[in-house]
């Protein structure tokens, strides 16, 4: 059975190359989702993936603030073109903290990390 995966990324064409990238990997994607107010419903409405891929800084806020809203249990990758944010992001569930353009050598490296760790 392959991993199944949320990405949260506003970037569409971002979202795409990362999806793309998973599924080279083996990785599917079960669904993508665009901001923060989307994620917060989708999390309230659908159970937690086993891994999510997420950016952010979204159009309508920063990722943070669906974990404000809503208990998310799932282990998170962070995908950012900021470093600023590392020291918060490993505060909540994170396995790694990729910054843009992803690296495909650290994407393998992020997911072998979380398949090591599950």
């Amino acid at each position: 059975m392959s991993m199944q995966v949320l990405i949260i990324e506003d970037e569409k064409p971002a979202a795409r190359r990362l999806a793309r990238m998973l599924e080279q990997e083996g990785v599917g994607v079960a669904h993508t989702l665009h901001s923060v107010e989307e994620s917060i419903r989708w999390f309230s409405e659908n159970q937690a993936p086993e891994l999510i891929f997420l950016d952010i800084q979204l159009s309508d806020g920063l990722s943070f603030e669906i974990f404000d809203a809503i208990k998310v249990k799932s282990p998170i990758v962070f995908t950012t073109a900021y470093d600023e944010y590392a020291l918060q992001a490993f505060k909540l569930n994170s396995v790694d903290y990729l910054l843009k353009p992803i690296d495909p050598d650290e994407l393998r490296a992020a997911l072998d990390q979380f398949r090591d760790g599950a």
